[in-house]
């Protein structure tokens, strides 16, 4: 086997094997034999696989203390028994959270199931194979045939079935796998895939795709990954955070890095002696770096290219996802036009303005979501128009029944009809950004405008709001969020009135919000300058 590619990569996942001997159940009476619990109390398959990589990495790796370790190989017979008595007949297995006699979870699992007989045929551990064996050929026929709920699951089932057909070559999974990628692959102009999803779904095609090109020698699968990897290379906030507001998944406005990208970055900047992409995986090695892959993929030892600098200095206007991506540095902003309710979001450093929105209490419908965007002098300006019609007596009359109430209200004429008309335009000024709120339509309808912040802000210059925690006005002048050494000051304010919750508003952001309140007809700029602390 080739070497460790580094000390500290494998004392890590020393520390590793260390707590899941701890923690793994070897009470044969006990249900959860091989396996362990999670914080919940319950036992799932995808930890059993994670097990037997892990283990069988350790038992292999010529460097660490757990090389050719007997107890290791008892464990992991533990760990397969258990993954054999929760395969179903049909091969599948459950996700208890959620899905059940699933192929695509089973297909995550085989990936680590069958990294660990890779390695067990490599270093020739019979005793391991042939309990992983039944599992996985089991396995084989279940993936060859099921079905999938996302678009990355093709991807994942595929992954899984080109394992398998290097440990046990079978038509019938190259011919599934054709299946699904004659579908195409689901990426769009700006580099994204469907789900958008920048730190869970992304990572996880990426590396679909490269084990599929590696194992079945499609060099053409790369190309996405490529394209994606690049991508990311303008969704990166300063200090490697990465822009989550644009996905559809469970990651949406998650605080997460690049960790994920470790393998299909690290294999890329080798591939294509790509310097950015090799600055990015030395930013992620410590926390992502796979032991396990290092042996499975010895190429991945090799030296990394030169670094080259990640871009910091762009606008960008990415047209597939609908936002707009600002790097001045340690300022970075993304201006989000699909819709969004949070539609802009900004960042000086570690000072985090999470999101702007604004509502109003227009029939109890008024929060803002753009329906129409375009690009104009310096930024972008976002529209929406909203209705608030009364409604009159069927003509011809007739009795309605309670349990038809709403179903008549398409049969009435409408009357006494209200209208709304919002506009929000966006655009950089100077070492930050203006915002125009525009609500015109019918008057006198309460307005609030919140600024979201990072719970790590200190706040000055406000008053807080009536009735709701970490809530606070900004009546008139400049508010300053300040985080260490970095501050955005905001304003001018406005405090007409100090209701934030209106009805109809989307519940408050969790951390801090400042709001600017007041009534229609309403036009009024809002500055945010990225300053020092100091200032």
């Amino acid at each position: 086997m080739a070497p460790a590619p580094d000390k500290g990569l494998v004392q890590r996942h020393d520390d590793g094997v260390e707590r899941i001997l701890k923690q793994q159940i070897v009470d044969p009476a006990h249900a959860g034999c091989g396996g362990y619990a999670d914080e919940y109390g319950i036992f799932h398959p995808g930890t059993a696989a994670g097990i037997l990589e892990t283990l069988m990495t350790a038992h292999a790796c010529t460097q660490s203390r757990f090389h050719g370790s007997a107890l290791l190989v008892e464990r992991m017979k533990l760990a397969a028994a258990y993954l054999r008595k929760r395969q179903h007949s049909d091969g599948t297995i459950d996700l208890l959270t959620t899905n059940f006699h699933s192929t695509p979870d089973l297909g995550f699992v085989v990936h680590g199931v069958a990294a660990a007989a890779w390695l067990a045929r490599e270093t020739r551990l019979a005793a391991v194979s042939a309990e992983l064996d039944p599992f996985l050929k089991k396995a084989g026929d279940a993936l060859s045939r099921g079905g999938v709920h996302t678009p990355n699951h093709r991807w994942v089932v595929s992954e899984a079935l080109a394992q398998l057909n290097e440990l046990y070559p079978d038509a019938r999974y190259v011919r599934r796998i054709n299946q699904w990628l004659a579908e195409g692959i689901d990426i769009d102009e700006d580099g994204q895939y469907n789900e958008r999803s920048t730190t869970v779904y992304n990572p996880v095609t990426d590396r679909a795709l490269l084990v599929m090109a590696l194992k079945l020698k499609r060099p053409e699968l790369l190309e996405p990954v490529r394209r994606n990897l690049e991508s990311m290379l303008s969704l990166l906030h300063p200090g490697g955070e990465v822009v989550t507001e644009i996905s559809t998944r469970q990651d949406q406005y998650d605080r997460a890095g690049m960790d994920r990208y470790w393998f299909p970055l690290r294999y890329m900047a080798l591939l294509d002696g790509n310097g950015q992409f090799a600055e990015l995986t030395r930013q992620v090695e410590e926390r992502g770096a796979s032991l396990s892959a290092h042996l499975r993929y010895p190429e991945l030892n090799r030296a990394l290219p030169a670094p080259q600098p990640l871009p910091e200095n762009f606008a960008k206007l990415m047209p597939a996802l609908q936002i707009a991506r600002v790097r001045r540095g340690v300022v970075s902003a993304s201006i989000l036009l699909n819709g969004n309710s949070r539609f802009f979001a900004m960042r000086n450093g570690a000072c985090v303005v999470e999101a702007v929105r604004f509502a109003t209490a227009f029939f109890g419908k008024g929060q803002f979501h753009a329906s129409k965007w375009e690009s104009v002098s310096g930024g972008y300006k976002m529209t929406q128009s909203l209705e608030g019609p009364y409604y009159q007596p069927l003509d011809p009359p007739r009795r309605v029944a309670a349990s038809e109430y709403g179903a008549v209200r398409a049969l009435r004429k409408q009357s006494e009809v209200q209208r709304m008309e919002y506009a929000v335009t966006v655009r950089e000024k100077g070492n930050g950004f203006t915002i125009e709120i525009d609500a015109q339509g019918t008057d006198g309808v309460p307005v609030a405008v919140e600024v979201a912040l990072r719970e790590n802000a200190v706040l000055e210059g406000v008053t807080p709001a009536p009735k709701v925690d970490k809530a606070y006005v900004l009546r008139q002048g400049y508010a300053t969020l300040r985080v260490g050494g970095e501050a955005i000051r905001v304003g001018p304010g406005f405090g007409e009135h100090a209701w934030t919750q209106l009805r109809g508003a989307e519940p408050k952001a969790n951390g801090n919000s400042v709001y600017f309140c007041g009534f229609t007809p309403l036009k009024r700029v809002i500055e945010f300058e990225a300053i020092s602390s100091s200032a």
